[in-house]
């Protein structure tokens, strides 16, 4: 058969994690083996992504015991990628037209024409605004319509596209988050998130952009904390206040801080193998969006025969190179079940 070469890594993919794949040519492929899939990213110690390498450079641990490397690949795949753009009130014109606009290069020069998108905006509540598609102009209309407004439910919003990007066609499946802000509104919990990725085996990206030059590096309680101070007689007994942030804020003292949390953006994204990068204002959103680009043009993909139980737990992955100068980014582990 003389399919495309990334139509023959796609299958392969399949093939080891026990799924079918209908190729353009209407063949179905089949296999009751299971691998554990791990994409792994290797950069030197000056950041740069490191090509050129083979499966013998590599070693894979599962909760600390070597594994055999059953799948090995380092050619690019297409992806099937979905973003997530905050839309909430500190959203002004001026921001969303850079945030459109790095989006819009992002997909249309920096991304392969096979890549698949979703574009998803969220404020208090999420929307689909465009769904799975290939059609770059179609995303850009989508985006010429939105606007910012309300609050942000940040970790809600990732929750919602869990679903939809796990319906995307391509085995690599990855989600890209812009914020400028601190969740302030969700009813999950960032720890609650983080179990709902790593049960997905998604690749997560975030993008904090921070106006300000400073970020908040600590989770803010999802409980309002009591104020240790004495009320008026007949008020206040057993009430509790929401939490002040006293200094500092981009609102100035007494108001809730709104400044981006690269604390609860790392928890997010760092399990999945992807990356939180904070960077400071929409002008550099550009350079972050290529650099995304591209890394998911320079990964490698490998895969094992896991022979943990089924048992729902979490089993713990560590990629290593036989070059202990370098630096290799990949999934920590994954939910059996």
């Amino acid at each position: 058969m003389n399919r495309p070469r990334a139509v023959f890594i796609a299958a392969a993919f399949v093939a080891f994690a026990a799924v079918s794949l209908v190729a353009q040519d209407g063949f179905k492929l089949k296999s009751k083996v299971e691998l554990v899939n791990v994409t792994a990213t290797v950069s030197d110690v000056s950041g740069r992504f490191v090509p050129g390498l083979h499966q013998s450079d590599f070693t894979i641990y599962e909760d600390n015991e070597k594994q055999d490397i059953k799948f090995f690949s380092a050619d690019r795949v297409p992806v099937s990628l979905g973003i997530l753009l905050d839309t909430s009130g500190s959203m002004t014109p001026d921001k969303m037209d850079a945030a459109r606009a790095a989006i819009n290069r992002f997909a249309q020069d920096l991304l392969e024409p096979e890549d698949e998108l979703f574009l998803m905006t969220f404020a208090r509540s999420a929307h689909l605004v465009q769904d799975w598609t290939t059609d770059r102009r179609a995303l850009s209309r989508s985006m010429s319509r939105i606007e910012g407004d309300g609050g942000t439910a940040m970790y809600d919003a990732i929750a919602d596209a869990l679903p939809i990007a796990a319906g995307g066609k391509h085995e690599k499946k990855a989600l890209l988050l812009i914020s400028d802000g601190n969740d302030r509104n969700s009813t999950m919990s960032v720890n609650e998130l983080r179990q709902a990725i790593r049960e997905s085996e998604m690749l997560v990206y975030a993008l904090g952009v921070d106006a300000s030059g400073r970020t908040f590096q600590i989770d803010r309680p999802r409980q309002p904390l009591p104020i240790p101070f004495p009320m008026p007689r007949g008020r206040g007994r057993g009430r509790t206040f929401p939490q002040i942030i006293f200094g500092g804020g981009s609102g100035g003292p007494g108001q809730l801080d709104e400044r981006v949390n690269a604390d609860a953006l790392r928890r997010i994204t760092d399990d999945t193998g992807g990356r939180t990068e904070i960077v400071h204002g929409f002008k550099d959103l550009d350079d972050a969006t290529a650099r995304i680009a591209d890394e998911l043009s320079k990964q490698y993909y490998l895969g094992y025969s896991s022979t943990r139980p089924k048992d729902g737990r979490w089993h713990t992955i560590r990629v290593d190179v036989n070059d202990r100068k370098l630096v290799v980014r990949a999934r920590r582990g994954y939910v059996a079940s």
